[in-house]
Formats: C-alpha cells, sequence, structure tokens
C-alpha cells in the first residue's frame, strides 16, 4: 500500500505533529508541502529537525536571502504577469493550492495503483484543494481555523471525508489512525502489516497506539449541513 499526502508548513512548527509526520514515513507515505510560507521558511525548519530528505516535493512561494542579508520573496505564481486561472475568493493571487493539488492528483494517476490522499490544513486557501479531493480521500482541517469555518458552512461541496483535529496530539492520533484505516482495507496488508501501525520506533519518538483498527476508533466525520 502506498500513501499520497499533501502536508502543510503550518504542521512544521509543532513538535509533535513533526513526529506523527516522520512515523507515517514509516508506512510509505509519499508526503509533499503545499504551502503559501516560502522556500527559506520552510528550509530552515526543515533543516533544524533534519527532515529535509522526508518530502518529495514542495510546492510554496520562493525566498532567500540576498548579499544584503535582506529576505527576498517571490510569488509561487507571477500574478503581475498572468491570473493563476482560479476565481475562488479563498485563493490568494500567487498561489492557488487547488491548482497544485490537480497537478499531485495528475501524477498520481499516471501510476498503477491508486493513491490517496490526506490533505491537512489550516488556512483560508486550504478550502479550495478541499474542493479538488475525491470521495476516497480525506482533509484534516484544523478545528476553529478559517478552512475548518468555510467546510462547515459549505460542507456539501466537500467529497472527501472529514475529520478535524485541535491541536498536535490530536492530530498525531487521528492521521495515523487514518493510515490504520486505509491500510486495513488495502487488499495487500497483512496482520504483520497492521500490527506495526502501534509499535513504530522513529529518530524522534517511540509511540504505541491503542490494539483497535475498527471505526470506533475514530472521531466522527463532521455532519452535512444542510
Amino acid at each position: 500500500m502506498e500513501l499520497s499526502s499533501a502536508c502543510q508548513a503550518f504542521s512544521l512548527g509543532n513538535d509533535k505533529i513533526l513526529k506523527a509526520l516522520v512515523l507515517i514515513l514509516s508506512f510509505r507515505c509519499d508526503l509533499k508541502i503545499v504551502s503559501d510560507a516560502n522556500t527559506f521558511f520552510i528550509d530552515t525548519i526543515l533543516e533544524h529537525h533534519g527532515l529535509q530528505e522526508c518530502f518529495s516535493e514542495i510546492n510554496t512561494n520562493p525566498g532567500f536571502v540576498d548579499e544584503q542579508g535582506r529576505l527576498r520573496i517571490f510569488p509561487h505564481h507571477d500574478f503581475t504577469k498572468s491570473s493563476h486561472g482560479c476565481d475562488h475568493p479563498s485563493c490568494p493571487p500567487n498561489m492557488c493550492k487547488g491548482i497544485v493539488i490537480e497537478k499531485i492528483q495528475a501524477s498520481l494517476s499516471m501510476e498503477d495503483q491508486k493513491k490517496t490522499i490526506i490533505y491537512l490544513g489550516d488556512g483560508l486557501g486550504d478550502f479550495c484543494p478541499s474542493l479538488k479531493l475525491g470521495d476516497g480521500d480525506f482533509v484534516m482541517p484544523r478545528k476553529d481555523f478559517p478552512v475548518w469555518d468555510l467546510i462547515c458552512k459549505n460542507r456539501s461541496l466537500i467529497k472527501a471525508q472529514i475529520y478535524e483535529w485541535s491541536d498536535g496530539e490530536e492530530f498525531k492520533s487521528v492521521l495515523l489512525r487514518l493510515i490504520s484505516r486505509i491500510i486495513s482495507i488495502d487488499g495487500n496488508n497483512t496482520n504483520a502489516n497492521i500490527g506495526q501501525l502501534y509499535s513504530v520506533d522513529c529518530k524522534l519518538n517511540t509511540m504505541a497506539l491503542p490494539a483497535t483498527t475498527g471505526h470506533e476508533a475514530f472521531p466522527q466525520a463532521l455532519p452535512v449541513l444542510h
């Protein structure tokens, strides 16, 4: 089983979230960053935590420190020359994360095995990519943050299953249980594979999870608002 995960740079500043992201690498997940931050900010955090090699793709605004020591940041999409083509009000002119997700989806569709996307987000710009996810995907909005508010108001527009989280501990628990669910559904898994989910060693943390793999272990998905 392989899993593609589109991850947000906001996650990189929280120690418990960092540990969860490293843990899921044990399950052959493909981690990608889609962020409206910048390469200097993201690279600095990844380097500080020794995670440069953990992410296969970083989609963000270019940024670097020039010869005068000033941080220079350029738009992911140069809106001074043309529009990125998305007119959704939640997308800033310099970056449409929905377009980035569509490119990732197109790339994944060329592979033999179907991939599942778990999208993590908290900002307004994370609503558009949430709209692009399919019914086999998952979106994890941070509770009481802008993207969570938009999803709650427009639940019928979201095809992916929704699992909210509030802090690093809940993030880690929900994310690992979602991966457990995906692996258990995969016809190629074995009992040994499932057992590995509950005793995982990594360079940042050793974590034990409850021995249940049933749906009762999950928080409830958000209800459809009418």
